[in-house]
């Protein structure tokens, strides 16, 4: 705790002090926007001033007229001694030259400077020098007169940037350039801070603040990545927070969330589950919602004829074609009434073994018919039924069967019924109570109305133009199509094409069958299909749900195959137990155990005999499922029940025939069933001869001792009288007085007269002597017993 507040603190000071930063350099910048405002300001008055001051100097001196040319003399004058003489050159037109200003005194130069370009630099050398007024004279002592320049006008900044001078004043202040806008040097000072700030980034001297995603459990260089830090930094900061981790070990939220903070980022926890969210669509609005078919279960006890009365609906013949004349799998099958209504059946298996599929079968549907028969009353398996249906919080429908039999007695029905708070319209209840006959298709149209009057009061409806979504009912493995999985669709429509993810599996459906064996492009709210194209074998009972993209079908079926596989190694870890446990069996010896695997036509057989075999066994010997799966027993099958010495149990499958030279080679026991109740008995067989014999108590017979004689090398013997069974030679006694037991041991002679005998029978006299025992007495009683044993039992 003092850890993490510390860090806590740091990370708060970190804060602050970014803060601090961000505000100064806000500051900076409004402080140079006023600078350069100011600035710009400045500049704009001091050319307003040189504006004025040059106006008012061109108003006290107005510029004169141009002067006329000047006569040439008729020679040249020669030159003076020592001096180049100047050439006239008649074609550069010379520059008018503006009278001087009168206030300006003899001798000092022009008011304004001007510099020339380079390029008339020449002219300026063949021009000669240029005379002073007040200079001396001229050749032949003549004074030329000296006309004052012309003044130059002034010209703005455009204008003087047009022509190809550039003078004194300008060059100094700089007016020749073009201004600067105030938007163009932002645009540069933003330019120069982004380099900057690159610049501190590829230095590594700038951090940025980033939105890390937190899992709930993440290693450590994973960690380092989503930071853009590195692992060995990240590494250093566990060990301030006293943790001793890796690069590739993982650690846990909280921590993770602590590191993040540290390195001044944002943390944003997030939950594995998270990739689950969203999966199932929105809440159906009622406008949408148009009515569906009732779903309704068969649900009653084994042999009852749940079976043989949706035969009767269907007008099929199923009940034939199962093994053993009892139903192991769970149909989905969907009926068109007579009256134009359609009704979807699910039959469910009777036997005890089947109570995963009931309840599976009760979860998904809208009302339970439960098939009593007539003859056998209420049953378990009935009464499983209507605690099924309780539980899922559906109607119930009793439906008497076999009321064509002889002798029926429909009261006593109804009584057993009640018991189980199932009260019929005839005894003034609310549950319907409908009798047919299978056999003889009596009553079917009753049945048939007592259902639709049921789904009426439900108000079943659906929305069909949403994605599909329901329940798997069933699946398996078949050799030629692969992976098939039975659904339910219970919202939206279930088109061919549409990416689906049921359970821990995804794709995309190829075909689309109905129960009737034909493919159909979709299937509705309410309907039963069998889909081809998903990459495994779902478990029965899972969620099945259409998702708009293959990756997010595949990251949702990582995601919970990863969750499984963590389950299942924690079941292996519980299983293995403490390690006291271990030291306990260590001591005891090695617990036995009878290893099995399984591998069926369905998942729901499957799970069935998983369920059977795990309630076979005792503290003593176990029953341990290493694999349960569907389809046909392959090579890796055969070498798993070799590598653990288990026994295959294959439930309506065969092994193919690699599989099968395996298995003879190496002597691996492979068992086929079609009936789920063999499977159990044959296993029980197995668990009981691995238990240990049982020693049990035989009682034979009672002696009255009637006298005691003192024999030599015997020591005494008592004369007895056999008063109850019999008494053999070598069998265990205990001696009785006055009905409390003083000795229990052997018996070491059995003479009659004065031969040694066997046994003695009831209502015969006898001596009989203890072994290493003589304090016996008149009047005491001898019970006779001898040890057997016996096979243990479950």
């Amino acid at each position: 705790m003092a850890i993490r507040q510390r860090v806590l603190e740091e990370n708060r000071r970190v804060e602050a002090q970014r803060e601090r930063e961000q505000r100064e350099q806000q500051a900076l910048m409004v402080r140079s926007a006023a600078e350069e405002a100011a600035r710009r300001s400045e500049e704009d008055r001091r050319r307003a001033d040189d504006a004025e001051r040059e106006a008012e100097e061109l108003r006290r001196n107005p510029p004169a007229a141009q002067p006329a040319a000047v006569p040439t003399a008729a020679a040249p004058a020669p030159a003076a001694p020592g001096t180049r003489p100047a050439r006239a050159d008649t074609s550069v037109t010379r520059r008018p030259v503006a009278p001087a200003s009168p206030a300006a005194a003899p001798g000092t130069p022009a008011a304004r400077l001007s510099l020339r370009p380079r390029e008339n630099e020449a002219e300026d050398d063949r021009r000669g020098p240029v005379r002073r007024p007040g200079g001396p004279p001229g050749p032949g002592g003549i004074r030329r007169p000296v006309t004052p320049p012309p003044r130059k006008p002034t010209l703005s900044p455009a204008d003087r940037r047009s022509t190809g001078r550039v003078d004194v004043a300008a060059a100094i202040e700089g007016e020749d350039e073009r201004s600067r806008s105030i938007a163009s040097m932002r645009r540069a000072r933003e330019r120069d801070r982004r380099q900057q700030e690159l610049a501190r980034l590829r230095s590594g001297q700038e951090k940025v603040t980033r939105d890390v995603i937190v899992p709930e459990s993440i290693t450590v260089t994973e960690l380092a990545n989503r930071m853009a830090a590195r692992g060995v930094e990240v590494v250093k900061a566990l060990l301030r927070m006293g943790v001793m981790a890796t690069l590739t070990q993982s650690i846990d939220a909280d921590t993770a969330q602590l590191v993040v903070e540290e390195f001044g980022h944002r943390v944003k926890r997030v939950s594995e589950s998270d990739v689950e969210t969203g999966l199932e669509g929105d809440t159906d609005i009622d406008t949408d919602m148009v009515a569906r078919p009732p779903v309704v279960t068969i649900m009653g006890h084994v042999d009852h004829g749940k079976t043989s009365l949706l035969d009767a609906l269907r007008k099929t013949d199923v009940a034939a074609r199962e093994a053993g004349g009892i139903t192991q799998h769970i149909g989905a099958y969907q009926v068109q009434m007579p009256a134009g209504e359609r009704i979807t059946f699910l039959d469910t298996p009777g036997h005890a073994a089947f109570t995963a599929m009931r309840a599976r079968g009760a979860s998904v549907t809208d009302m339970v018919v439960l098939v009593v028969a007539a003859d056998d009353g209420v049953m378990p398996q009935t009464i499983e039924a209507i605690s099924h249906a309780k539980a899922a919080g559906v109607p119930i429908i009793v439906a008497v069967n076999k009321i064509d039999k002889p002798g029926v007695n429909l009261d006593r029905v109804r009584q057993e019924l009640l018991q189980h708070e199932i009260v019929v319209e005839e005894l003034g209840g609310e549950t319907q109570e409908v009798q047919v006959s299978a056999t003889k298709r009596l009553n079917l149209d009753r049945l048939a109305e007592a259902i639709a009057l049921q789904a009426e009061v439900l108000d079943l409806k659906a929305n069909p133009g949403r994605a599909a979504e329901g329940t798997v009912i069933e699946s398996k493995l078949d050799r030629g199509r692969g992976p098939l999985a039975t659904v339910l669709v219970q919202k939206g429509t279930l088109r061919q094409g549409d990416i689906v993810v049921a359970g821990a599996e995804w794709g995309r459906i190829r075909a689309v069958v109905n129960d009737k064996g034909a493919q159909v492009k979709e299937a509705g709210p309410s309907s039963p299909v069998e889909l081809l194209g998903l990459s495994g074998v779902p478990n029965a009972g899972e969620p099945f749900v259409v998702v708009e993209s293959e990756a997010r079908a595949r990251e949702v079926a990582e995601f919970r195959q990863r969750r499984m596989r963590e389950k299942a190694a924690a079941t292996i870890s519980a299983g293995r137990g403490s390690l006291a446990d271990m030291l306990a069996r260590i001591q005891a010896g090695e617990q036995k155990e009878v290893a099995v695997v399984v591998k069926a036509d369905v998942q729901g057989s499957a799970e069935a005999i998983g369920v059977t075999l795990g309630k076979v066994g005792n503290d003593e010997v176990r029953v341990r499922v290493l694999h349960s799966a569907v389809g046909q027993i392959t090579e890796s099958d055969v070498q798993l029940a070799k590598a653990s010495s288990a026994i295959v149990v294959a439930f309506n499958v065969r092994a193919t025939s690699q599989a099968r030279e395996m298995a003879q080679r190496d002597g691996v026991d492979i068992r086929y069933y079609s009936i789920i109740y063999e499977v159990s008995d044959d296993i029980e067989k197995l668990v009981r001869g691995k238990l240990a014999p049982v020693q049990r108590e035989k009682f034979i017979g009672y002696a009255q001792i009637l006298q005691v004689f003192e024999v030599k090398r015997l020591g005494k013997v008592a004369g007895c009288r056999i008063t109850e069974g019999v008494v053999k030679r070598g069998c265990g006694v205990r001696l009785l007085r006055e009905g409390t037991v003083i000795h229990q041991g052997e018996l070491g002679t059995l003479r009659r007269f004065k031969d040694d005998v066997k046994e003695v029978a009831n209502g015969y006299e006898c001596g009989m002597g203890f072994l290493n025992y003589d304090d016996i007495r008149v009047d005491d009683q001898i019970e006779c017993y001898e040890v057997e044993t016996v096979a243990g039992t479950l």
